[in-house]
This record gives C-alpha cells, structure tokens and sequence, in this order.
C-alpha cells in the first residue's frame, strides 16, 4: 500500500541563499557577506559608545567629589545634610583665621577698615614708619615725635650697619585676630608696654692691663762694682731722684780723682797765661800762644771728665768747684750724688770715693728687686723696677670687621674678672696690623688708677663704647620676630579693650632694631613708646602670619 508522505514547514527556515555543509553548518554565501559589510560601521560606533559609558560615569564621579570638596575645604557633610531631612545649619567658622566668619577682619575688611598705608621709608628703613607718619601708632591720642627720637635714630643708622628690612615686602599689610580676650589667654599671649630705657652700644673684647711702659723703669748700675748698701724693697714707694741702693765702683773713684786732676792744671795752666799777659812786652809772643793752647787743653780735660761723671748720673758743677783747695774739692766730689741722709750712716774715716748711687727716674713704687749688699754687679744686670701705677695700659683685642666703627678718642670700659667695678678710659692707639691667626687688632687705651686697684697682667673684658643713649626706645628680647625678608613685632590695637565685642586683632609691624643690652632691643624705627606689643608667646602670633601666608608665598627677597 502506498502511502503519502506530506512535507511540513520548517521552524527555523535557512535563507534561500545559505548552503549546508556536510555537518550541518550553515555557510555563509556571498550574499551575506555583502549585507553584513553594509552594517559593519554602525555597529561598531554603538560597541564603542555602550562600551565608554561606564569608564564616563566614573569620571564624572570623580569631578563632582573633587569639584564638592574644592567648594566645601573637603569637610564631609554629616548625615542629616545629605537626607535632607534636617535644615542646613550654616558654619561660622574661619579656618584660615581661626575666628568666627562673621567676626573675621581679614576676611570682611569692611569690619574693620585698615588705616592709611603710608608705604616704605627710604630714612629708616620700615613700612608705615611712625617716626615719619605718628597716626600708625596703636594709641587713643596722636603722640608727638620728639627731635630727640629722629637724632638718636640717625645716631644708631650711622654708628653700625643695620639688618635691613626688604621694601617689597608686604607682610606689614596682614593682621592677626583672636576670637575673645579668653583665647589669647589660653594661647599663653603676654604683651608688654613699650617703655623708654639707657641702651650703651659698644664693641666688646677681652683685654689686659699692664703697667704704662712710658712710667716704669729698670734700674742698673752704670758701671760694675759691688752692693755697698740696699735702702729700698718690694712695695716701697719712692720719689723721683730718690736713691735705692749705693754701689762701689773703682771706675767712678778714677774719674773723681781725673777730675781733679784736670781742675789743678786748669789753675795752674789759667796763672801761667795770667803771668805772660802781664809780661806780654818782654816775652815772645809764641811763649803766650803755647800757654794759651795748654790752657785750652785743661779745659777739655775738665770738662771730659766732668762729662764722664754726669753720664754715670752725677750732679757735677765744676764751676762750684773752681777756685778751691784740692782737699775742698776732694770732699765735694767724695761723697757726691750722696743724699744727706745716708752720709749719716756713713763712717768718715773708712768711707770711699768710689760710690755711686742706684737712683729712681720716676716717683712710684718698687715693684721688683733683684739684688742684696755684698753681691757683685754690672750694668747687663737689673737691680730694680719702678712703675709708676697711677695710670695703667689697657690692651684690647677687637674683631677685624669692627675697625670702620673705631675712632682715638672713643671711651672704654673694662672690667677684670671677678671684680665688681668698672674703669673708664680713652683709645688712645689702634694697632695697623691684624693677627695673622685670630684676625684680631689690638687696640690700647689708658686707664687712670688713682686709688691703686688695678694690678698689672689682670686679665677681663673691655668695651668701646659707640653710642650711650639714655632714652632710647626698647622691647623686650624675643618680641621680634625675621620673617624672611622683614623683622617684626605684634601690636595690639588701641580698641581692643573698648568693650566686648571689640575685634581683638594685633598688627604686624615693620621695625628696625639697633643695640641689644640684657633683657632689652633697642628700636630704631618703628614702634613708639606707649603701644603695647605681645611679647611673651608671641611664637603663637608668628605661627598664624606664617600660616595665612602659607601657599601665598613672598615676592620680595630677603636683602
């Protein structure tokens, strides 16, 4: 029996133009190869574009956080803020100032105006200079700038160099604020008020005293001889002239007895030529020259050996001597130079003429001896020093860099150590060469010694004076402050007491400091006395200008 077989539909109909492969796979044909290049570039842009939407998203993620937090200063917002279910409360807070942002001056200028900027001082060297400009200070009432203030300010300008301040400088401009009077204190903020006081600016050096060489003297025996007698001792003061010991010379006995000599044949020679005047008429006239020239020769010889005994120190005058008896003028020249005094001692009878006396130059005290009676001695040997300690030498040493501000004439102080007082002086030399390992220069200066405390070889520390001012403005150390290219002090303003809600601000101000003497600077410009400055704490001010400037940066360089 035949049977029919009816050809159902397929459910997945392959295109008319598709072929089978031998397993079952459809092959593309040509056809499909040409629609599919037809779609091929639009296809591939929506891959692309479903593909970057991802790595877009992200980004913009990133943009929204980054751009939130450049807005907010990166402060995460609470909860309740990003619900929505509480009202946003604002803060009033200035981080950069740290006060409130209502309050915050720096911020809103129009709080507290600025007063007027008068710029930079070519004169004194700071901003605003209320030497020049007084309505800068800090004070209820306009002070008034005394002549005084401008002499001593250009006294300290032109004595020593000054660390100067930079004229580009822009940090005058900038104020620091407190919330209240009660966080200045918890900051740990002392102010002090600004006060007159004496400032000395001198130049300091170690030194020693030594005793004035132009008043001391080492004394010898002119000739050798032996120790005949010793009055004087260590400590003993004496007079100009004075004798302090007594030598026996044989060599001062030979020139007396020449001198004795030569006094006879002057007289004799002198009545010889008196004769032959009186004879002129009868004799030759060559007789009288010969006796002239003969006189003429026992002239000389006197007046050598006259010479011999005054360059050995004694008081000769032949002139006494003249017209005596060889035994008057032996007993004049026997005990000459001899004062009256020690003659007493002496016994006439065994006494010499061969003594010579040891006497002093100078009046002062005896400082060394070096001999007794009895020991033998010539002229290489000292018998004594004399120094005369009513004015004394005092040697400073002195940095090289120092010798522009010196002059002869300046006044010095010195102190030796472990002693309690002070000496005055005048510079009176100022040495040409430095040392060629210290670099130091050696300056002297005489010091009077009436009362006889200072002590030669005393060693301490002197000081040249510069500049003495008895009124000069001063802070306290450590109120200023280098910030890089200016020196600084913080000062309170006038209203900061005019009642609560006054704005407690302190102003950066420029200044100019000259000499530091203890616990004090000196201010040549730019504070007056009367205003108050924090002193004390005044790092926690410096830490805020710091940190307000931070990022900023300074255009000006430090000079």
């Amino acid at each position: 029996m035949s049977q029919s077989v009816v050809n159902a539909p397929e459910k997945n109909p392959r295109p008319a133009s598709a072929e089978t492969s031998a397993n079952g796979r459809a092959v593309r044909t040509p056809e499909i190869e040409t629609q599919t290049k037809k779609g091929g570039p639009i296809r591939r842009f929506v891959s692309l574009a479903l593909g970057s939407i991802g790595p877009t998203l992200v980004l913009i993620g990133f943009a929204a956080v980054f751009y939130y937090g450049h807005h907010n200063d990166w402060r995460i917002p609470k909860f309740a803020a990003l619900t929505g279910s509480v009202e946003t409360v604002a803060d009033d807070w200035c981080e950069e100032h740290a006060v409130p942002e209502s309050i915050c001056v720096e911020c809103d200028p129009t709080l507290m105006p600025k007063g007027p900027d008068y710029g930079w001082c070519e004169v004194h060297g700071v901003h605003n200079c209320v030497l020049d400009h007084p309505d800068v200070a800090q004070m209820k009432e306009t002070p008034s700038i005394l002549p005084s203030d401008l002499e001593r300010a250009a006294r300290a300008l032109a004595v020593a160099p000054r660390k100067e301040n930079n004229s580009a400088c822009k940090i005058y401009q900038t104020r620091i604020q407190f919330a209240s009077i009660e966080s200045v204190k918890q900051a740990g903020v002392d102010v002090e008020l600004i006060e007159r006081a004496p400032i000395i600016e001198a130049i300091t050096g170690s030194g020693e005293i030594v005793y004035d060489p132009t008043k001391q003297a080492s004394l010898a025996s002119r000739v050798p001889g032996s120790v005949w007698l010793v009055t004087k001792g260590v400590g003993d003061l004496v007079t100009k002239g004075e004798v302090l010991a007594v030598v026996d010379a044989a060599q001062v006995g030979d020139l007396k007895t020449n001198l004795l000599r030569a006094l006879a044949e002057e007289n004799l020679q002198r009545q010889n030529v008196s004769r032959l005047n009186q004879a002129r008429s009868a004799i030759a006239g060559s007789r009288i020259l010969d006796a002239e020239a003969a006189l003429s020769k026992a002239q000389a010889d006197v007046l050598s050996s006259e010479q011999s005994l005054r360059n050995l120190g004694f008081p000769i005058d032949t002139e006494s001597l003249r017209g005596l008896s060889e035994r008057q003028v032996l007993d004049n020249l026997r005990l000459l130079g001899i004062p009256d005094e020690i003659r007493a001692q002496l016994n006439s009878k065994t006494i010499t003429s061969n003594l010579i006396p040891i006497v002093s130059p100078i009046e002062g005290f005896v400082t060394q001896r070096h001999v007794a009676p009895g020991e033998v001695v010539d002229p290489t040997r000292i018998l004594f020093e004399v120094a005369n300690t009513s004015q004394m030498w005092l040697t400073l040493n002195v940095p090289l860099e120092n010798m522009d501000q010196l002059a002869v004439g300046q006044p010095i102080r010195f102190q030796a150590d472990g002693s309690r007082y002070e000496v005055e002086g005048k510079l009176d030399w100022i040495s040409t060469a430095a040392d060629s390992q210290t670099r130091m220069v050696q300056v002297r200066a005489m010091l009077p010694n009436v009362d006889g405390k200072l002590r030669s070889e005393t060693f301490g520390t002197g000081q040249i004076i510069l500049r003495e001012e008895p009124d000069a403005i001063v802070i306290p150390n450590g109120s200023s402050h280098w910030e890089g290219c200016c020196q600084v002090v913080f000062v309170r303003d006038k209203h900061y007491f005019d009642s609560p809600d006054s704005f407690k601000v302190f102003h950066v101000r420029s200044v100019r400091l000259g000499a530091t003497n203890g616990e004090f600077t000196e201010v040549i410009s730019g504070v007056l006395p009367g205003e108050v400055i924090a002193a004390a704490g005044s790092d926690v001010l410096r830490a805020q200008l710091l940190k307000n400037n931070l990022g900023a940066g300074c255009d000006c360089v430090a000079e």
